[in-house]
């Protein structure tokens, strides 16, 4: 097993052995695990180059298989980026953590994530469980920039037994040890087929994508109650013409008290949460946006099959 470690101005590889040569193309998917909030997201974004995955710091922000898709020279990596593993609470809860478990059959690599700063009972757990998959495996430890430098290598060495091919400390925010991991990946890959085009750098639709960024906008700045109870459902999509897209979307909480929370005196967070999405929305579709937002309760959805359904949990 390779372990990966610091010194005081940067970080190094204390050991790593030469790759063999690759085969002509190489591709495969990988998926990303770990308990809610330890940066899987933050992660994906930085390895592809591109946000396709939202990210706030409330836990479970991802509730679905998101696929995120990287390449260079003679490879292709199809990430698969899954919501916390945790104790579900809800239906919405099950069908998270399942889209988690699902994502694992299939793969040709893993990542196993744990946040630098907090690692507790349930992240060894997880660690502990994944090890035994029959596949190449990193455990990436995230956040190292949030923790003090002489803090790390007695955290490493609490993974020294733990069957991985390489411990990897990263900084995703930062971007600290990127290129060493996605060289280590590249090495985990078969030879295989270019499974999407090169420019395409995910598979989820635009609607989804702009229904993903308004919930986003809404969990960055709204009350920690709040945000596990809201979901995004997109109305209308239409291009009026090739300059200006004109959107509809209601975003649903559970409470009545919620809606007044999420409108805000004289609908100022509601508009704060319009912007903000618009303005991704734009770059996104790289036309002015028109966003019309609305806010409904909708009791309990999160229990309610029907409700999961509309909103994309199926």
């Amino acid at each position: 097993m390779i372990i990966h470690e610091t010194d005081k101005e940067c970080i190094k590889i204390s050991a790593i052995s030469t790759p063999a040569t690759p085969p002509p193309f190489c591709s495969g998917f990988v998926a990303i695990i770990g308990r809610p909030n330890v940066g899987k997201s933050t992660l994906m974004n930085a390895l592809i180059g591109e946000k396709v995955a939202i990210v706030s710091n409330k836990p479970q922000t991802t509730r679905s298989r998101i696929m995120g898709i990287a390449g260079g020279e003679g490879w292709q990596i199809v990430f698969l980026d899954t919501p916390g593993l945790h104790n579900p609470r809800t239906k919405l809860g099950k069908y998270m953590v399942k889209s988690a478990n699902d994502a694992l059959d299939g793969i040709d690599a893993l990542v196993v994530m744990v946040d630098a700063g907090s690692v507790g009972h349930q992240d060894r757990a997880i660690v502990t469980q994944m090890a035994e998959r029959k596949v190449p495996k990193a455990l990436v430890i995230n956040k190292i920039d949030s923790i003090q430098r002489d803090a790390l290598a007695p955290l490493l060495q609490t993974f020294s037994d733990a069957p991985y091919d390489s411990i990897i400390p990263v900084s995703a925010r930062r971007g600290d040890n990127m290129d060493t991991l996605q060289k280590l990946l590249i090495g985990f890959l078969p030879e295989g087929p270019r499974y999407f085009p090169e420019d395409m750098v995910t598979d989820q639709p635009e609607r989804l994508i702009c229904a993903e960024i308004i919930r986003e906008k809404a969990l960055r700045n709204l009350m920690e109650e709040v945000p596990h109870g809201i979901g995004v459902e997109m109305q209308a999509i239409e291009k009026l013409s090739d300059t200006l897209t004109e959107i509809h979307a209601t975003i649903y909480c559970e409470k009545p008290s919620h809606k007044g929370i999420i409108i805000g005196k004289q609908g100022a967070m509601l508009g704060k949460i319009g912007t903000e999405a618009r303005l991704d929305i734009e770059r996104l579709l790289g036309t002015h946006v028109s966003l019309k937002l609305w806010v409904k309760v909708r009791e309990d959805w999160r229990n309610r099959k029907d409700d999961l359904r509309t909103l994309g949990y199926e």
